[in-house]
């Protein structure tokens, strides 16, 4: 049983994080909460050091407490890693995984937001905030809600907070700025850093015109 990997990142996709340990090359599903805080702490790292390049964020040292099970098929059992950044996360998981009808796979879809609020959601029994995870309906929610109200309380105390900008009031906006800055030739991780710091200055932007203006300014400031 493979408990936990300590190894650099290979390669990183939708959910996925090759990790390679030694001579052997893990995939490692992850949450999608878990990778929001993975990515920033790389972007973050990579801010420091002067390099914001995509390809200096895959050289990265990563350790991850793993969940490992056997995905049962017809004629196979396929081994499975699911990736967390502690044992608190875990425990969140495997809570989560004992409702009826939620599988791991399905549950690293549906926890993506910060485990701590969907934590506080289940233990104030906000069932309107549970049915809007992906994958979670209103059926699911209420079980959800009925299996572990009074029992998670502790993963609401969890630091993965992230503060970020709702994609309903941004995400047009953001993706437009984005795709302008790529066809710019900055390194993708730069352009959402500094589209990110752009909304945090001025948080009433309307459109990626001026999203872009005011990422012009930021780099004008800088130098």
């Amino acid at each position: 049983m493979i408990s936990r990997i300590n190894g650099v990142i290979k390669d990183k996709k939708d959910g996925v994080l090759l990790v390679g340990a030694g001579n052997i090359c893990y995939e490692v599903l992850v949450p999608i909460a878990v990778m929001k805080t993975i990515e920033k702490n790389l972007l973050t790292d990579n801010s420091c050091s002067g390099s914001g390049a995509d390809e200096d964020v895959l050289k990265d040292q990563i350790e991850l407490v793993t969940y490992h099970y056997y995905q049962m098929e017809p004629s196979r059992a396929v081994p499975v890693l699911i990736g967390f950044l502690n044992g608190v996360e875990k425990e969140f998981f495997e809570k989560f995984i004992s409702v009826s009808g939620v599988g791991p796979k399905a549950a690293c879809k549906a926890l993506a937001e910060p485990f701590s609020k969907i934590a506080d959601a289940i233990d104030s029994g906000d069932v309107i905030f549970l049915k809007k995870l992906p994958g979670i309906g209103e059926q699911r929610a209420r079980l959800i809600v009925a299996k572990l109200q009074g029992k998670v309380g502790k993963y609401g105390l969890i630091q993965d907070r992230i503060e970020a900008f709702p994609m309903e009031k941004y995400g047009n906006i953001k993706n437009e700025a984005l795709e302008v800055l790529l066809q710019l030739q900055y390194k993708k991780s730069e352009a959402e850093e500094m589209i990110k710091k752009a909304l945090e200055r001025d948080p009433d932007l309307k459109t990626s015109e001026d999203l872009l203006n005011q990422v012009y300014k930021g780099k004008l400031t800088k130098e």
